[in-house]
């Protein structure tokens, strides 16, 4: 066959120009081709000698990365425009195929257009990058050539009476328009940016982000097809490969996407509901519609994008449908009546009763459904981390408001706020990840039942009855199993206390050797766990059953019904696949209705949760108003101070004499101003309701003197502290501070001459160094814990230590001040812990220092001299304001002001001598108690000789004791080495071991993993034979049916449908039972294995040594009794039944293709080893990703609980922005690791997607092109 550009040169009509050159299709045709080879020859050199040259320079994280105007619209259009294209070239191939000469021209044309629009894109792609924009008038006139020879060949067409009914004028109609709409979209960015024809161009910056080279996470910048297929994270899978990933590997969130940035969108939701209903109290409605307004819009996107995704999943059917139709008939399309301008025009209905064209089609609307389904999790899981962030935001800001008589009343406790942060605030988020589901499923079911009516008429309706009937039992099994999950929590926490307190006490236990009480304490929980386990595995199982059975069922009833009712009705093989599909399709948003309506329900409730907490009393009201001056300003410094990835390192270190003179303002004490505190008829209660706690406290403390608060075991001498820093509820009086104290470390002075009279006003003090009579340690080192936020002074913390006699007890520890003692100090003793909160107060340089009982954890000899050196030395001489409750009297003769309590009223005050005048009978009192411990005192020191000849003597045994510890462990190496190897285990970098596979698979038994492998084999070997019962039944039906129209036979018998639908209805049947036999051998082997487990793992750790004990923190060990022990329990059956489920069927479907169609075998070697790389490289991220999101979510909770715990400490020393900052590292940290997980899956979604779409495409046209052969032959 003769092959031309414009046909056979015999053909005159292709090369008649009588009418003038522009009336020749096949010369408007070669015209359009000249805007093409114009931009190729002039962008070619550009990107291959400028940009090749260079290509190290221009990176993802180019200095001058931006996006031009019209970015997003230019992707779209060119995306629109280069289908358009496919589509001319597919036109071309098929009108051109019923032709006796070959015509070039009708698809070289558009193929040139599509490399140009190509290029174009990446030519754009390049200059935006390198912010180079003059370059853009090539495509300036790339477009305008491009419009006009296009509109030129759309108007001969007109001319030449082409019109609608003819695709190609259709196609070519559409690509005037896009043509059009790309020159516009040029010439609006010659508009903005003013880069020709304007004397000053218009210089536009890159945004903050991308100009830091510690934000790595680019999905918001990178162009549209780089966020579809998330290509800006090949690199960091790479990567990923080679290192593990760490905080530092993955950096910082960008701006728009940080804590700090979503908390300020949601208060400012929240602000303007109070506003709109300042009548009526916030509830939840409010917090619904604050939510909405806050994040409403991106969730909207992600619903469309989904409604897109379900609609697009309708054209595999539909394809499928037409495909198998076209083949049995040939695949002869229709030949074109129409030939104008030499050569055969073709309408849509032919066009799409190719099979190859629908094969073409099958790909790109498998891919385009794909991408926006990816998308759509993508923007709604995005969604729902922002919004989790900006909750625990909220939260932890309203933690630092709360008023303390809330914690100590035990109305709100400390596991309650946590459960508030690590389960309600998740709940949130996934019912907003879920959220789009509410609007797609009804889309989804009314298309899919008016499909089914389309193609089975009233017996589609049947089957689809069927599963709508069904779906209230699927929401009565959801509801049974969310109870059953309750159930199961209920047991999983009072099992998890148990644990905890074996755990704390574990030293107790062994020295008692009641490790066996214990273990069987535990083990009676595990049981009641169990029984409701139990429970949750059979609603389970019955849910997976009805999930794998209900598409047999309605498919049976529906063919079976279709088959017999309406004999005449069409049962071809195309009608009955596209059917099967169909209803596959039906069936996912029924079983997505319960997991949305537990969702929804659950949100309700954690809502609800939320609205009564933040709702709740906070501290008084004077005090609120200085903490909203404050966090305005704390906003400010948000925003200027760049949020970092939290890495602590040590803070540089000061010259201790500059440290003094610039960290604390000297005090000028006047005559009339010589107080620092006074209450004046303060009557003040930890309830509103109940009766005052301390009445008629009229009281002052003078300023830069030694305050002590004396008095009998509960007269509220701890009261009275907290009720001077505003952490008790005031009935009345009135509490003057006068000491304009300065806290650099939080940014705040309150210098008289800075504030204005409203300042003074709310102003009530300034930063406190307190240390409560109840140690509160952070879950930190021993030198963070005593600096605490400070900056580091050596000489300072050398004395300090010192004066708190810490230094043995630092020698003990394994690395010294740098030990963790985190898990609120359970390493240490209570004296230590103690005196390290005193030494947090003594490193302080706040004017004011409140000790509250410092020495009820100590010895004399410890009392004494913290007072000698750390109260007296330390604090009294450098004119520090102190006040100290202590039991101590015999410190009274060192006392400058003396406050004696009794019964919640102030008895005395005054100093001793005062006292001894005024109130001779309590000096005497005291005098007896101060002889008595003096006579202690004497009895100890003749004992140990001498206390400094003590310290030294505790100082070398500590260091004897130390060396001994070595000497043992060198000589008990053999005896540790389990120890070690379990620590190694729950320290070691996440690895999916096959041994760990095994390991589990064979704590099922020798009887349940044979039944579980048999049972899946079966039911996909009777799937694969339902299909092929389907196939033969649907083909015998339609070879029936044409014989009698071949033979001309008017009197032949209708086709017996009795036989097949028995068989089909067996195997269906059959199926069914074997769904129900998988379900359950999973959820039993699950229960079997997770019992055995767990049993296991308390035996292996009630008998671990203490070492062990004492080298893993208490947190990983419990971790494994809870989230672990829930996957194991929960998760892990269903997951194993899905991944059997899906590794079988992809078995059998290639088993299945490759014996109908060998050729595949060809295709499928470099598939499968794609996957392997993929899968091989997503592993290893995906790995480190989980393990950092989960680790990253530890500090944050433990912020949380530390924060609960130290709040009156916290608000003392003025210290709420600095841990609102660490809040936001942490959430920032938690979150980023989030958003890279959920993109690293979304990475792994779109390639594994594209492959499938790849693999079907290439069945698709080869079955074509077999099943055609097989016809020619025959």
């Amino acid at each position: 066959m003769a092959l031309a550009f414009c046909g056979d040169e015999g053909n005159s009509t292709a090369y008649n120009v009588d009418h003038g050159v522009l009336n020749n299709g096949c010369f408007v045709d070669a015209l359009n081709v000249v805007p093409h080879v114009f931009l190729l020859f002039i962008t070619f050199p550009i990107l291959f000698i400028g940009w090749g040259s260079q290509s190290s320079k221009v990176h993802i994280h180019h200095s001058t990365w931006l996006h031009f105007p019209g970015h997003n619209l230019r992707w779209i259009l060119t995306f629109i425009l280069l289908f358009v294209l496919v589509c001319e070239i597919a036109e071309g191939i098929v009108s051109d195929g019923v032709s006796e000469s070959r015509h070039l021209h009708l698809y070289m044309p558009a193929g040139m257009a599509f490399l140009a629009a190509i290029t174009s894109v990446v030519y754009y792609h390049n200059i935006e990058t390198s912010n180079f924009p003059k370059l853009l008038i090539a495509l300036l006139f790339y477009w305008t050539l491009a419009f006009i020879t296009k509109t030129i060949k759309f108007v001969k067409f007109c001319d030449n009476g082409v019109g609608f009914s003819q695709l190609r004028f259709c196609l070519t109609g559409l690509l005037v328009v896009l043509y059009g709409m790309l020159l516009a979209v040029e010439i609006n960015v010659i508009r903005v940016r003013r880069y020709v024809f304007f004397k000053t161009p218009k210089e536009v910056k890159p945004p903050e982000d991308l100009q830091d080279l510690g934000v790595r996470f680019l999905q918001p910048f990178v162009n549209l097809l780089s966020k579809g297929t998330y290509w800006w994270m090949n690199t960091f899978i790479k990567t990923a490969h080679k290192k593990p990933i760490d905080l530092k590997t993955i950096g910082k969130l960008p701006i728009a996407m940080r804590a700090l940035t979503n908390y300020i969108r949601l208060n400012e939701a929240f602000e303007a509901q109070k506003n709109k209903r300042s009548s009526s109290p916030q509830g939840s409605r409010s917090i619904w519609r604050a939510l909405c307004c806050a994040f409403g819009r991106p969730l909207l996107l992600s619903s469309t994008f989904r409604i897109l995704a379900d609609l697009l999943g309708f054209a595999g059917p539909l394809c499928i449908s037409g495909i198998v139709y076209n083949v049995g008939k040939g695949n002869n399309t229709i030949r074109p009546q129409i030939k104008i301008l030499g050569v055969f025009f073709i309408s849509s209905q032919e066009f799409l009763s190719n099979a190859y064209v629908l094969a073409v089609l099958l790909f790109f609307a498998l891919l385009l459904q794909r991408t926006f389904l990816q998308a759509s999790y993508y923007v709604a899981i995005e969604t729902g981390i922002n919004l989790r962030g900006a909750i625990q935001t909220k939260i932890y800001n309203k933690i630092m408001q709360l008023s303390t008589s809330n914690m100590s009343m035990g109305e709100m406790t400390a596991g309650q706020i946590c459960n508030l942060v690590a389960i309600d605030t998740n709940q949130l988020m996934w019912f907003f990840f879920l959220c789009p589901n509410l609007w797609a499923m009804p889309v989804q079911i009314i298309v899919g039942i008016l499909l089914l009516y389309y193609l089975l008429g009233i017996s589609a309706l049947i089957g689809a009855a069927v599963i709508i009937v069904l779906a209230p039992v699927q929401y009565f099994v959801a509801t049974k199993l969310s109870q059953a999950q309750r159930s199961t929590l209920e047991y999983s926490n009072e099992r998890l206390k148990k644990t905890n307190e074996m755990l704390r006490g574990i030293k107790l236990l062994k020295l008692y050797a009641w490790e066996h009480i214990f273990h069987s304490s535990v083990e009676e929980t595990r049981q009641k766990e169990m029984t409701s386990l139990k429970s949750f595995a059979l609603y389970t199982s019955i849910s997976i059953f009805m999930n794998a059975a209900i598409p047999i069922a309605a498919v049976l009833i529906t063919f079976v019904v279709h088959a017999h009712l309406t004999r005449k009705a069409d049962f071809s093989p195309s009608v009955a696949f596209a059917s099967l599909s169909l209803f596959h399709i039906l069936v996912s948003p029924l079983f997505l209705l319960s997991s949305v309506v537990r969702s929804t329900v659950k949100a309700l409730v954690s809502v609800q949760k939320l609205s009564e907490f933040l709702s709740s009393e906070e501290i008084g009201e004077e005090h609120d108003k200085s903490s909203e001056l404050r966090s305005a300003d704390n906003h400010s410094k948000y925003q200027a101070v760049p949020l970092k990835v939290v890495n602590r390192k040590r803070p540089a270190r000061e010259d201790w004499n500059n440290y003094s003179s610039h960290m604390r303002r000297p005090i000028n004490i006047t005559e009339a101003d010589d107080f620092c505190v006074k209450i004046t008829n303060g009557f003040f209660t930890w309830t509103p309701e109940g009766p005052p706690t301390l009445s008629n406290i009229d009281i002052r403390i003078p300023q830069g003197q030694l305050t002590m608060i004396v008095g009998q075991v509960g007269c509220g001498k701890s009261s009275l502290l907290l009720a001077i820093l505003g952490e008790m509820q005031k009935i009345s009086g009135n509490i003057s501070w006068t000491s304009c104290t300065s806290d650099s470390e939080t940014g705040e002075d309150f210098s008289p001459e800075k504030e204005s009279p409203v300042d003074m006003e709310v102003r009530k003090r300034g930063a406190v160094a307190y240390a409560s009579q109840k140690p509160w340690l952070l879950n930190a080192t021993v030198e963070e814990n005593i600096t605490f936020e400070s900056s580091f002074n050596k000489q300072r913390y050398k004395a300090v230590i010192d004066a708190c006699s810490l230094q043995p007890d630092i020698d003990i520890l394994p690395h010294g001040d740098q030990t963790q003692i985190g898990e609120r100090g359970i390493n240490l003793s209570g004296g230590q812990r103690q005196r390290i909160s005193v030494a947090r107060a003594l490193y302080q340089q706040t004017n004011v220092v409140f000790l509250d009982d410092p020495f009820s954890a100590l010895d004399i000899h410890l009392s004494d001299h913290l007072m000698q050196e750390g109260i007296l030395k330390m604090l009294r001489e450098d004119k520090r304001t102190i006040v100290l409750v202590t039991h101590k009297l015999q410190y009274l003769p060192h006392a400058d002001w003396i406050i004696a309590m009794k019964d919640g009223n102030i008895q005395r005050e005054g100093t001793l001598k005062d006292i001894q005048k005024s109130e001779t009978e309590l000096f005497e009192h005291w005098k007896t108690l101060m002889n008595r411990q003096d006579q202690e005192l004497e009895k100890e020191t003749t004992i140990e000789e001498n206390p400094v000849l003590e310290r030294h003597r505790r100082t070398m045994y500590s260091r004897e004791a130390l060396l001994k510890d070595d000497e043992e462990d060198e000589e008990e190496v053999t005896e540790s080495d389990d120890e070690d190897n379990l620590s190694s285990v729950l320290h070691q970098r996440a690895k999916m071991p096959w041994r760990a596979c095994g390991k589990y698979l064979s704590a099922a038994g020798i009887l349940l993993l044979p039944l579980l492998l048999l049972s899946q084999l079966l039911k996909h070997t009777v799937m694969v034979a339902i299909d092929y019962c389907l196939a033969l039944w649907t083909e015998r039906a339609i070879s029936f049916k044409i014989e009698p129209d071949t033979k001309n036979c008017s009197q032949c018998m209708e086709f017996d449908h009795s036989q097949y639908s028995k068989v089909f209805s067996i195997l269906c049947c059959l199926g069914i039972i074997l769904c129900l036999v998988t379900s359950i051998a999973v959820e039993w082997t699950g229960l079997k294995v997770t019992k055995k487990l767990h049993s296991s793992l308390l035996n292996k750790i009630i008998l671990a040594p203490m070492r062990f004990f004492e080298t893993t923190p208490l947190g990983s060990i419990l971790n494994r009794f809870s989230a672990d022990c829930n996957t194991i329990d929960q998760h892990i059956p269903a997951t194993l039944e899905c991944l059997s489920r899906s590794t079988l069927l992809c078995v059998s479907a290639l088993a299945v293709i490759s014996y109908v169609t060998p050729m595949f075998l060809i295709a499928l070697v470099p598939l499968a080893i794609m996957c392997y790389f993929i899968q091989k490289y997503f592993r290893v991220a995906s790995r480190d990703l989980q393990q950092l999101d989960d680790s990253t979510q530890l500090p944050l909770l433990s912020h949380f609980s530390e924060t609960v715990e130290g709040l009156t400490t916290i608000r003392a020393f003025r210290y709420e922005a600095k841990f609102r900052q660490k809040l936001l590292e942490y959430t920032d940290s938690n979150n980023i690791a989030s958003l890279f997980l959920t993109a690293a899956n979304r990475w792994l979604e779109v390639r594994m997607g594209t492959k499938m779409n790849r693999k079907i495409e290439g069945v698709c046209t080869s079955l074509v092109g077999v099943k055609l052969s097989e016809l020619d032959g025959s």
